[in-house]
């Protein structure tokens, strides 16, 4: 890919968990970004890092490219339209959140009555990932907008995939997130079934982790279940919203998905137990509690795979 033009002017929008290491990978990559946030202080923390603030999100408005890193569908058409309110409109539209397939085609209609080219780019990894430089990237929307931001795009990550129009990387990411579920808990049980029989978690994750089943995610994964550290990447919250949707769209595509299905009740089952805005790695208090167990942090200093390449 090429290297970023000089100067390009990049808005934010939600500068979160996720969109904030985001904003500023572009930063040094040479774009000059202007970020805005519900809560000012989390863009306000990224000026260090040469990410301009915006007071409103209409401030936005001028630049070439906006991207938006937002929670929810309902989210997302809020902030767009408040940044197609004004009578300036950006050059493009690019969301990388993780949103429905009826939500962002609202999106993507309002954008393009506007006369702005939308991508879908959701993302896959955390923030970590991100400052590790190994996030992936899946894209859709009109083709010659895609070819024309694509050095944007990756400068974000490691990798891009375009999958065509519409709507469709929303339709991949909710498939990668359903893996995302189904893995954890999998994870999950046999974790538990290796402690319960007299192996300890670290011993267990690391035979794993160096055999053909190990993989990037089950490696940063290993810290959260070694040492029960439940700091937040992604939530259980968020989890079962993907769930909710992959599930109706097996409905809508005739799909039977009985993994699926059977991998969000223990997902449910976190968030009755109050750990809503935990990491989704609470799966594997689940599984052992259910199990007759109670665990203990192993307080094993463990190798996730990603600290070396921050």
């Amino acid at each position: 890919m090429s290297s970023p033009p000089s100067g390009q002017t990049v808005g934010w929008i939600g500068t979160g968990r996720m969109g904030a290491p985001l904003a500023v990978r572009l930063a040094r990559a040479g774009y000059a970004v202007t970020a805005w946030n519900r809560t000012a202080a989390k863009a306000e923390a990224l000026s260090s890092d040469g990410v301009k603030v915006a007071e409103r999100i209409g401030d936005l408005a001028a630049c070439e490219v906006v991207f938006t890193m937002v929670s929810t569908s309902g989210d997302l058409e809020q902030v767009v339209g408040e940044l197609l309110a004004g009578e300036r409109r950006p050059g493009h539209l690019i969301d990388c959140s993780t949103v429905s397939i009826e939500g962002s085609a609202a999106v993507r209609a309002r954008a393009e009555a506007a006369g702005v080219p939308f991508l879908a780019a959701p993302v896959s990894g955390n923030g970590k990932v991100v400052r590790a430089g190994r996030l992936s990237l899946v894209c859709s929307g009109p083709k010659d907008a895609y070819d024309a931001l694509a050095p944007m795009l990756g400068a974000l990550g490691q990798h891009v995939t375009y999958v065509g129009e519409g709507e469709r990387a929303r339709l991949v990411k909710i498939c990668h997130n359903l893996m995302l579920g189904v893995v954890t808990q999998n994870l999950a049980e046999i974790t538990v079934l290796a402690e319960k029989g007299g192996v300890s978690r670290a011993a267990f994750l690391e035979f794993l982790n160096n055999s053909v089943m190990g993989s990037t995610f089950t490696r940063y994964k290993t810290p959260a279940f070694v040492n029960l550290d439940f700091t937040p990447t992604f939530t259980p919250t968020l989890l079962r919203k993907d769930f909710d949707l992959g599930l109706a769209l097996g409905d809508e595509l005739g799909v039977p998905m009985p993994v699926v299905a059977a991998a969000r009740e223990p997902v449910q089952a976190s968030l009755a137990r109050g750990h809503a805005s935990d990491d989704f790695a609470v799966l594997l208090l689940v599984q052992a509690l259910l199990s007759g167990m109670e665990l203990t942090a192993e307080e094993v200093d463990v190798d996730d795979g990603l600290s070396a390449l921050e």
